[in-house]
């Protein structure tokens, strides 16, 4: 196809409405196999050798970064389940909407998890004011590269 082609196939509104959908399933497959991931050592580590040893509040932070974890892979799948329900899409910018709303819940979830499992992990190994700095410093660039940096480029017009 030319970039003559592709651009007056841009300025259609169906065409644009397309793009953006494929770009949010294009997103949605890194993401969940992010999630994926995760989810998988998570589901393997009661089943470890000294998961028993662990002290409660320990229990109770992986127990949080798991459903942190599946909740997001239940968001972030949720689209591709309802998009095969829904075929053909009556009404598309309204599913867009809602599968970004789901995107966007699910990376809350998937940065939480994240922050946790670092936390966890580093806390296991290295100790607990280790763990903490660490789990710190992964909440810092989250929030700034994930979160932040893409809102004030909105806000400013710049991307």
């Amino acid at each position: 196809m030319s970039l003559s082609n592709s651009s007056n196939a841009l300025e259609s509104p169906e065409a644009g409405e397309d793009g953006d959908l494929s770009d949010l399933l294009g997103e949605l497959r890194v993401l969940l196999l992010s999630a994926q991931l995760l989810t998988g050592f998570l589901i393997t580590v009661p089943f470890g050798f000294g998961f028993g040893k662990i002290v409660a509040w320990e229990k109770w932070l992986f127990v949080a970064t798991f459903a942190m974890a599946v909740a997001s892979l239940v968001l972030f799948s949720a689209p591709a389940v309802q998009h095969r329900l829904l075929r053909p899409l009556g009404d598309r910018p309204a599913f867009k909407r809602l599968a970004s709303l789901q995107t966007l819940a699910g990376s809350v979830c998937l940065s939480v998890a994240l922050v946790l499992a670092s936390g966890l992990v580093l806390t296991e190994a290295l100790g607990q004011f280790v763990g903490a700095i660490a789990a710190s410093v992964l909440a810092l660039l989250i929030a700034a590269f994930w979160w932040c940096l893409p809102l004030a480029s909105r806000a400013r017009k710049r991307l």
